[in-house]
């Protein structure tokens, strides 16, 4: 499966990006491109024929406190891990023109495969987020991730993601 998301580049148009929330626009405006010079985010867009960014979403690797998953996950994990390895799925959003199309799922999906892909070669047991606001915990919970009693995180694990995508040999 080839990702229809590329890292965003300089050619890339996002002054006019509007998601409708001001943190996610203001991000991919003012910060994003100096996170991704500086190696402290991917962001990867989801652009048109013209480059104009339709949406953008960021990974970064992250850690989740082994005190706030659930038991079924706890017994399963070694006990000397007291932080487990992630992926920070920390920004997704797309344009308002394209609402209702299915970009929202198509940018999840493609995170998603980075992130499992990433996890077959580099320790991650599990992609979390940090939602914005209850539309953004709804849209996750679609999809199976899993909402944390004692934060406002939410995650998904690396076994769950092994039956959405085939392994691929390298």
């Amino acid at each position: 499966m080839s990702h229809p998301t590329v890292v965003l580049k300089a050619f890339h148009k996002k002054e006019r990006f509007s998601c409708g929330k001001p943190l996610l626009d203001n991000y991919l405006h003012k910060q994003a491109k100096q996170d991704v010079k500086k190696k402290l985010s991917g962001c990867f867009v989801l652009a048109d024929d013209s480059n104009k960014v339709l949406g953008y979403y960021t990974l970064s690797n992250a850690s989740i406190q082994r005190a706030l998953l659930p038991e079924e996950v706890i017994k399963r994990l070694p006990p000397s891990y007291q932080n487990l390895p992630a992926i920070l799925l920390g920004r997704l959003a797309i344009d308002l023109s394209c609402k209702g199309k299915g970009f929202g799922e198509l940018l999840l999906m493609d995170a998603l495969k980075r992130c499992y892909d990433s996890s077959l070669r580099i320790g991650s047991m599990a992609v979390i987020v940090d939602p914005l606001d209850t539309d953004a915990v709804n849209f996750y919970q679609k999809y199976g991730f899993i909402l944390l009693p004692d934060s406002k995180k939410m995650f998904i694990a690396m076994d769950t993601l092994s039956g959405l995508f085939p392994v691929t040999s390298e």
